[in-house]
């Protein structure tokens, strides 16, 4: 449950991405209703932090930049791109044409040319002062929102950036005992901590709130009850200041790690009464009034300058387009004297509007109350008029989405898409099928995917993890886990979800294809290259089969051989490991049975596997972080772009710093460093793609992951209110059912 950054590869996505629609005519006056997860009332594109809240903002704005069916950019929006997906044809549009040029001196380039048709919502002209704006406040020193913007190699954005720190970091920094007041005054410092405490409280009501609206705990559950689940125990009658309270002791009063580490949805700082006097700047040194980089070229154009070549470096680009005029303050708005629509350190006319969002989208917002946001068509969306005047999100409990379709009260949900759920559908459709009369079910991969990860720093041979040695331990143990994924995730998801072969998602686009020449299942070739298995084999046969080549692998680990069975073990390595899953300690984990069936096919053969079921999912970030966790089950996150920079690179070589998560794996690998930054320094999409697949071939090789699961996400509509015809085909990741929302039409 525990947000960690660390498992998650979480990066600024393009989801909002639409084709053209036929305008005007046919809205109907009754209300799409969706269920959704709760809201956080984050509604702003700037600050949304939920996929849910996410959406809200999604509906009333729209992305410098929209990506295809398979995440990858549409260069020529204003004119539109064919592209081929599933067979079919389809025509992408966006607000604007892209253009790139690599410069002699290394530079990029990015042009983008806008339409000169578009308004806001309330009728307004979008311009490029709205798209500079908009970049403007994601690059500020006090921005604190989810994107990466700022992260972007953008000519000149550190010289803006330094020389200003938020107030609340310097406060924190300086301490409650601090008698430097040349930045600030006492009075000031006294208020500061006097509001840290009850935002506090706030916070902990909000884990426990968090707990509640996710399923986690039932509704009316005490505080001690959702700390449980948190990784806290409290007494029975325990309340949120107490669970505040023993929270920040165990940070040992560190109030940033504490906020940083346990946030829910809400950061303890923004909970603060004066949370945006005490987000501005404060001025410590020299900057830049300007941002090299980022240039009006037009009124309807912007050209975005980078000190180096990129390739992931445009989905940070692909902004939303905000109203200046709504979110900032037009009189603070002259580009020729680098004004940018806001005072520079002061985001507090933007964080104003954060529940009540504005854009150019095919949605207006009008109020969120009683569990329901409600929007109503914007008639001037260039891409044309919404077929259905008003819709409704309508917060749900994961259990009510599914009878809620099939009882009238919902006509578009996504419930956990299981095994149960599948049954479920075919039931209430009558034809053994999740597409029928009640309900019509549209199912995609989801962003991501399940693995079991080996530390090559806690199984190895000897002193070093990157021995051939280390690599045929962890192999032995690989291949015994891969032998049992497709009894396992046949039992867990059944038909929503596949295994997978590489340690990549199936949405991505440099995911390896069965059909190519080279494709291979993953741990299938024992110590000499042979295939271990044959077509002809049982399951009984292939058990032994792998045992076999476990033992192989085993031994040419330096393990010690006799009658079939592991002896002894070579200096570093051992005769028992630990795996950790957190399955609630009740096993309910996808990964859970390959595990035991695992377990005890090696025990046939000498090695003692120990599952280590955790109750509490938290103390297996806790393990991971330091170190201590031989290995794992989780899952990881995906992007757009297949940038494996965060998870895998080392720096063994280079010295330049590791992937911000390569430490689970400690991977040390100068080749894979050079191939990950080769694939990351072009931009043909082919050649990425063979550099992709020869990275993925040396980490299977290293045998630190073990691909297990890409599991499915369902849109499930009703198919008697809601005229499926209307409904954008071949759903993907990047391109979701609000894609053509514009052209949904009710029965």
């Amino acid at each position: 449950m525990k947000k960690k950054v660390s498992l998650l590869l979480v990066l600024a996505m393009v989801m909002m991405t639409v084709l053209a629609g036929c305008g005007g005519g046919g809205a109907k006056d009754k209300p799409l209703v969706v269920g959704y997860s709760n809201f956080s009332s984050k509604f702003s594109p700037f600050f949304a932090e939920t996929s849910y809240d996410q959406d809200v903002a999604t509906m009333t704005s729209v992305n410098l930049l929209n990506t295809d069916r398979q995440g990858a950019i549409v260069e020529k929006g204003k004119t539109g791109e064919t592209r081929p997906y599933n067979e079919t044809d389809y025509t992408y549009y966006g607000p604007a044409d892209m253009t790139i040029t690599t410069n002699k001196d290394g530079t990029v380039d990015y042009d983008f040319d806008l339409r000169d048709d578009m308004t806001f919502s309330d009728g307004e002209k979008l311009t490029a002062d709205d798209v500079i704006f908009s970049m403007y406040v994601l690059s500020d020193p006090t921005y604190d929102g989810s994107s990466t913007f700022f992260a972007v190699p953008i000519k000149g954005m550190d010289k803006y950036r330094s020389g200003m720190t938020p107030m609340m970091d310097l406060l924190l920094e300086a301490g409650k005992d601090n008698t430097d007041f040349s930045k600030w005054d006492k009075e000031t410092q006294e208020k500061f901590w006097a509001e840290i405490d009850p935002a506090g409280i706030k916070f902990a009501e909000s884990i426990v709130g968090y707990c509640i609206a996710n399923g986690y705990n039932e509704q009316g559950d005490s505080v001690a009850k959702c700390a449980a689940n948190w990784g806290y125990e409290l007494k029975e009658d325990a309340t949120a200041e107490d669970f505040y309270k023993e929270m920040l002791k165990a940070y040992k009063g560190d109030v940033k790690a504490l906020s940083d580490t346990e946030a829910a949805e809400d950061s303890l700082f923004s909970l603060m009464d004066s949370y945006s006097e005490w987000s501005k700047g404060v001025e410590t040194g020299k900057s830049a009034d300007k941002i090299e980089g980022i240039q009006k070229t037009g009124d309807y154009s912007v050209r975005v300058t980078l000190d180096e070549v990129d390739a992931s470096a445009v989905y940070n680009l692909a902004v939303a387009i905000t109203p200046m005029h709504y979110y900032g303050d037009p009189e603070k708005y002259d580009y020729e004297n680098n004004k940018f629509g806001f005072d520079k350190g002061d985001l507090s006319t933007v964080r104003a509007k954060t529940t009540e969002p504005m854009g150019a989208g095919p949605y207006k917002f009008q109020k969120f109350e009683n569990g329901v946001v409600s929007f109503e068509a914007n008639d001037s969306f260039y891409l044309g008029a919404p077929k259905t005047k008003n819709i409704q999100f309508l917060e749900s409990q994961d259990q009510d989405k599914l009878n809620g379709i099939i009882t009238g009260t919902i006509d578009v949900a996504d419930p956990s898409y299981s095994k149960d759920t599948v049954k479920a559908i075919k039931k209430a459709n009558g034809n053994d099928d999740v597409n029928g009369d009640v309900i019509t079910t549209d199912a995609s991969d989801f962003l991501g995917y399940g693995y079991l990860g080996m530390s090559a720093n806690c199984v190895k041979v000897g002193d070093d993890g990157s021995s051939e040695q280390s690599k045929d331990l962890r192999k032995a143990f690989a291949t015994i886990f891969s032998l049992y994924r497709d009894v396992t995730v046949d039992s867990y998801y059944g038909e929503a979800a596949t295994v997978i072969n590489y340690p990549i998602s199936n949405t991505s686009w440099a995911a390896p294809q069965k059909t190519d020449s080279d494709y291979a299942i993953a741990f299938s070739k024992d110590v000499d290259g042979k295939d271990i298995y044959k077509s002809d084999m049982s399951d009984e046969d292939k058990e032994k089969a792998a045992l076999k080549a476990a033992l192989g692998f085993f031994e040419a680990a330096g393990y010690t051989v006799s009658d079939g069975k592991l002896t002894a073990a070579p200096e570093g390595a051992k005769m028992e490991y630990e795996v950790w899953i957190p399955a609630d300690g009740s096993g309910d984990h996808p990964s859970f049975m390959m595990l035991n069936l695992a377990s005890d096919a090696l025990k046939k053969i000498g090695m003692k596997l120990v599952v280590k079921d955790l109750a509490n999912s938290a103390d297996l970030w806790t393990g991971l972080d330091a170190e201590t966790v031989p290995m794992w089950c989780a899952a990881w996150g995906a992007t757009p772009d297949p940038d494996m920079y965060q998870v895998y690179y080392s720096g063994v070589k280079s010295k330049k710093e590791p992937g911000g998560s390569n430490y689970m794996y400690d991977i040390k690998d100068a080749e894979l460093d050079k191939l990950i930054m080769d694939a990351r320094s072009n931009m043909d999409q082919s050649y990425r793609k063979a550099v992709y697949k020869s990275c993925l071939d040396i980490i299977v090789d290293w045998a630190v992951e073990v691909p297990v699961y890409q599991r499915q996400n369902a849109m499930l509509f009703s198919t008697e209110r809601v005229n499926i015809d209307t409904v954008t085909p071949d759903i993907t990741p990047y391109w979701t059912w609000l894609a053509e929302i514009q052209k949904i039409e009710l029965n």
